[in-house]
């Protein structure tokens, strides 16, 4: 990945506080006390940087599985990308055509070969909503391997549903919007050779809500405007206050009456 040029750093983003929140969720669980529930649940509002934590967990030397629901799966499709990840796809092909519960037999094997090794789930809400969290559920219940669902704002509220799964989550874990501090983080990987000034951090962060998303893309912008300027300084009063990015659409004004 480049930026005009010069590398991206993606290393930088493990210090964003999300990140550092979301290694913790995952250390606890799998640090957990005997007979202690092994389930754990990070959420929070969409951009937040909820999929770039759990990215940043794959190559943690936790090593952790990690799997994105689709809107589409269903639940052979589900245990099958779980294999998948674990074995790899020509490894996993030889498991496509066994039912369900084989193939649940088989995830639950994967997993208890290796307790320390948590899979995470992205996009759980997709599982609370096709009612497949007990399928979750027996799949930790029988592997004892720790289990992490991350989802949107609501997936709490949605798990709280099912009692049983529930009662297995161990701890809860809400991704915050960014701070000056995250958005300083992000101007060093998206616009590292720019001076990007602590007043325009601070309005990047006004503008966005804090969403790390946003924040990035109106970094990328910045980096853009730079290709053209004479300068690689910027500060807030380089760009008109309607130039930044807040993800709303541009709506068309309405005609005055004749």
């Amino acid at each position: 990945m480049t930026n005009g040029g010069s590398p991206v750093k993606p290393g930088g983003l493990t210090h964003l506080k999300n990140v550092a929140r979301f290694l913790t969720l995952v250390e606890t669980i799998r640090g957990r006390g005997q007979n202690m529930p092994g389930m754990g649940v990070f959420s929070g509002y969409s951009g937040y940087g909820k999929s770039c934590s759990t990215s940043f967990a794959m190559h943690h030397p936790i090593r952790a599985r990690v799997v994105e629901v689709k809107d589409s799966w269903t639940r052979k499709k589900f245990l099958f990308k779980i294999l998948e990840e674990a074995l790899g796809p020509k490894a996993a092909s030889e498991f496509a055509r066994l039912t369900v519960p084989d193939l649940a037999e088989q995830v639950i094997f994967v997993l208890s070969e290796d307790t320390q090794r948590p899979l995470i789930i992205d996009e759980a809400d997709k599982l609370a909503d096709k009612n497949m969290l007990e399928l979750v559920r027996e799949l930790y219940e029988a592997s004892k391997a720790p289990i992490i669902l991350v989802g949107e704002e609501l997936l709490p509220a949605k798990i709280e549903r099912f009692e049983r799964v529930h009662g297995r989550v161990r701890e809860w874990v809400l991704a915050e919007a960014c701070d000056v501090q995250d958005a300083r983080m992000l101007a060093d990987v998206y616009c590292p050779s720019l001076d990007i000034r602590d007043c325009l951090l601070d309005k990047l962060v006004e503008v966005t809500g804090g969403g790390a998303r946003r924040i990035a893309v109106n970094l990328d912008r910045i980096r853009e405007q730079s290709l053209s300027k004479p300068t690689s300084t910027f500060s807030a009063e380089s760009f008109a206050d309607n130039w930044f990015y807040t993800g709303k659409y541009p709506r068309r004004k309405q005609q005055e009456a004749a």
